[in-house]
């Protein structure tokens, strides 16, 4: 079952598995970066924010909804973080996000490692057509299912993790590189990740 959240919808690949639509079918409410308005509503969806630099929304959306943009020129940061952001300041803190990966891996993998710096704001996962991302500042168990494909990676190098429901268990493992916790799979309903310090993000597949 999907918990409703506010849901962020950023400009990579418009979700089609039913796991992130139905994410957005039940939003509470939907904030979109400007580059996703298009996609957004050709999907069937209403913007309840759009948030960008509004350097990639067409003249047409921008009239259409001139009452819900909020710009942010901050050339320091992505569009996704001016829309994450944005919606702590509303004090939106159960936070899903879509549309994070495709199109350009670099933006994937720059989107995917915020979320280490995004979980010390808010509660919030990023969910794709594959699975669903959930950043972790600290220990904690997250419900799974027996043979669920499942990835570990640790965004500081050299943080020692120990897991519990496991099929290959990490013991004090050091994870030094990305892939060194790619590629388990899990036993049973849950899953327990320990470590003292630094921050870790966890894939699991949809069933």
């Amino acid at each position: 079952m999907v918990e409703k959240s506010t849901v962020i919808v950023a400009d990579g690949e418009f979700p089609r598995h039913r796991v992130p639509l139905q994410y957005l079918a039940t939003a509470t409410s939907i904030i979109c970066c400007d580059g996703a308005a298009r996609a957004l509503v050709e999907a069937g969806f209403i913007p309840d924010a759009i948030v960008g630099d509004m350097d990639s929304i067409d003249s047409a959306l921008s009239e259409r909804f001139s009452d819900r943009l909020f710009r942010d020129p901050d050339q320091e940061t992505n569009d996704l973080t001016k829309a994450v952001k944005w919606a702590v300041a509303k004090g939106l803190t159960n936070l899903v996000i879509l549309g994070a990966t495709g199109k350009r891996e670099d933006h994937t993998i720059a989107n995917i490692s915020l979320l280490a710096e995004y979980v010390l704001l808010a509660d919030l996962v990023m969910v794709t057509d594959n699975g669903i991302f959930t950043p972790l500042p600290g220990p904690a168990s997250l419900a799974s299912f027996p043979g669920q494909q499942v990835s570990v990676f640790s965004i500081v190098p050299g943080t020692e993790i120990t897991s519990s429901g496991l099929r290959y268990p990490l013991v004090n493992r050091k994870l030094l590189n990305w892939w060194c916790g790619s590629l388990n799979e899990a036993t049973g309903n849950e899953i327990t990740l320990t470590f003292r310090s630094g921050r870790v993000i966890v894939f699991q597949k949809h069933a």
